[in-house]
C-alpha cells in the first residue's frame, strides 16, 4: 500500500472516502471467502490451523463512519478505470493525505501506466471498506517524489506491473501474519482487527534484526510499522522484510518476520507464548 522500490508499503498511510459507488461488479460487491490462518509446527512437522470468521453483525465495522475522502474515491479505480478517468485528472496520495495528482502522467515519463486500483483484504479501521492498493501510475509518481528518475535501460510498463503484484502480495502476507498472532485473542475481539495505520522504517532496524545481523545474518531491506484496532485497543506490529525467491506464479518476494511490538506485557506475553510453542511442539 506504499510506494516505493524497495518497500512494500508507503512511508505513512491513513486513508479516506466520498463518491458515487462503482458499478456491479467491482471487487468490492463481492464477499471474499473466509480465512484461515496456522502456526507452522516443525518439530511435528505440520500446521495447526484455525478460522478467521466473518465479524458477528454487532461488531463495530457494521455502524461505521465514512472513511477518509480519497480512499473512498479510490474504489472509483478498482477494476473500473474508465469511470474514474471522466472527470477527474487527479487523485490524493492515501499514502501521506497530500494533493499531487498521482494517477497524472509524469512529464517525461516513457510510456502509459494502468490506473486501475486493486482491493485488499485488509479492512480499513472505522468503516465498512478495506484498503485500496496504489495503481502503477501511483506507484510511479510516488517513486519520482522520493527521488527516483527513470533511465532508458530502468523500468519498462511490464516490470512496473511486477512491481505493483509484489508489492500487494507482501502486504497480504503481512496481514495473514498479524492473523495468526490475533487469533490469539479471538475470545477478546470475537469481530477481529482492523488496521488504522502504518509507516515505512527502512534505516530504523529493530532490536530483533540487528541482533540477527551481530550473528552474521543479513538486514532487512525494510521495515514497516502496522498499527491495528483490536476491538478498541491499538496494538503495534513491527514487519522486518528480507530478500526471498521471487516466486512467479504467486509474485511472493520478501520473507516477512511478524510480531507484536513490545509496546505492553500483553505483547511480551504473546511472543514467549508462541516462542514456547514453536520450541516444544
Amino acid at each position: 500500500m506504499g510506494a516505493s522500490l524497495s518497500t512494500p508499503a508507503a512511508p505513512t498511510v491513513w486513508a479516506e472516502a466520498m463518491t458515487a459507488a462503482p458499478p456491479q461488479g467491482c471487487p468490492m460487491d463481492q464477499e471474499a471467502p473466509p480465512v484461515k490462518g496456522g502456526w507452522y509446527l516443525p518439530r511435528l512437522n505440520r500446521v495447526l490451523l484455525f478460522p478467521v470468521a466473518s465479524p458477528p453483525p454487532e461488531c463495530p465495522m457494521h455502524q461505521a463512519v465514512p472513511g477518509p475522502v480519497h480512499q473512498d474515491r479510490a474504489y472509483d479505480f478498482v477494476e473500473c478505470p474508465m469511470k474514474a478517468a471522466e472527470g477527474m485528472k487527479s487523485d490524493i496520495d492515501p499514502a501521506n493525505m497530500m494533493p499531487p495528482p498521482n494517477q497524472v502522467p509524469a512529464q517525461d515519463q516513457p510510456f502509459a501506466l494502468p490506473l486501475a486500483r486493486e482491493e485488499s483484504n485488509i479492512p480499513r479501521h472505522n468503516t465498512e471498506k478495506k484498503w485500496v492498493y496504489p495503481s502503477e501510475q501511483m506507484f510511479w509518481n510516488a517513486m519520482l517524489r522520493k527521488g527516483w528518475r527513470w533511465r532508458e535501460d530502468d523500468l519498462g510498463a511490464q516490470d512496473m506491473t511486477n512491481i505493483i503484484k509484489i508489492h500487494n502480495t507482501n502486504n497480504e502476507q503481512a496481514w495473514q501474519e498479524i492473523l495468526k498472532w490475533e487469533a490469539l485473542h479471538a475470545g477478546e475481539c470475537p469481530c477481529g482487527p482492523t488496521l488504522k495505520r502504518f509507516g515505512g522504517k527502512a534505516k530504523e532496524f529493530s532490536p530483533r534484526a540487528r541482533f540477527r545481523h551481530w550473528l552474521g545474518y543479513e538486514l532487512p531491506f525494510d521495515r514497516h510499522d502496522w498499527i491495528i484496532d483490536r476491538c478498541g485497543k491499538e496494538v503495534r506490529y513491527v514487519i522486518d522484510y528480507y530478500d526471498g525467491e521471487i516466486n512467479k506464479e504467486n509474485y511472493q518476494f520478501s520473507i516477512l518476520d511478524v510480531r507484536p511490538a513490545y509496546d505492553s506485557l500483553g505483547a511480551v506475553w504473546d511472543r514467549m507464548k508462541v516462542t514456547w510453542w514453536r520450541w516444544t511442539s
